[in-house]
């Protein structure tokens, strides 16, 4: 689903988007997607961090290490 939108772009902006595309719409779609994708990664590392510091996490994985290392897994 996409939505027509209207917005304001600094004329140097624009003509950096025009050197590089006919299709401005598409252009900027692409760019946005890889904003999005980076800022998610992003936060998803900064969980992987924040979860490698929890003491309860760790014992849990340490807890199934156990079990799997038993073979009752």
């Amino acid at each position: 689903m996409s939505k027509k939108i209207s917005i304001t772009l600094d004329d140097e902006i624009l003509d950096f988007v025009d050197q590089r595309t006919n299709n401005r719409s598409s252009f900027i779609n692409k760019i946005l997607q890889h904003e999005k994708q980076k800022s998610f990664m992003e936060a998803l590392a900064e969980a992987y961090r924040d979860q490698s510091s929890d003491p309860d996490f760790l014992e849990e994985v340490s807890d199934l290490e156990i079990t799997v290392s038993d073979g009752l897994y």
